[in-house]
C-alpha cells in the first residue's frame, strides 16, 4: 500500500513510452488513466469488481504506480511535490 503522505500530492508525472514525460494534476492524471484503461481489451482481474472505469482510476492512482496496458508496454505515473 502506498504512503498517505503521497495522497495529498495534486501533481503527477506521467510517463509513456516513446514520449517525453508530462506533469498534470491528480484530475488530469485520473482522467489520463481512464483513457488507457477504456484502451485495454480487458482490465486485470484485481480492479475488475471496481464498478467504473472512474473508479479504476482512482484505485490506481492511490495503489500503483504503473499499468501494462499489453505485453511490452507500459505506462507509469508518480506523485511530485512541484512546490517545496
Amino acid at each position: 500500500m502506498s504512503n498517505p503522505i503521497i495522497r495529498d500530492c495534486e501533481n503527477y508525472v506521467v510517463l509513456e513510452p516513446c514520449k517525453n514525460e508530462k506533469f498534470l494534476s491528480s484530475e488530469e492524471t485520473i482522467v489520463w488513466l481512464e483513457t488507457w484503461l477504456k484502451a485495454m481489451d480487458k482490465l486485470p482481474e484485481d480492479l475488475q469488481n471496481q464498478g467504473s472505469i472512474r473508479s479504476v482510476a482512482k484505485r490506481l492512482l492511490d495503489t500503483a504506480c504503473d499499468l501494462q496496458i499489453r505485453p511490452g508496454f507500459k505506462v507509469e505515473w508518480f506523485a511530485i511535490r512541484l512546490n517545496p
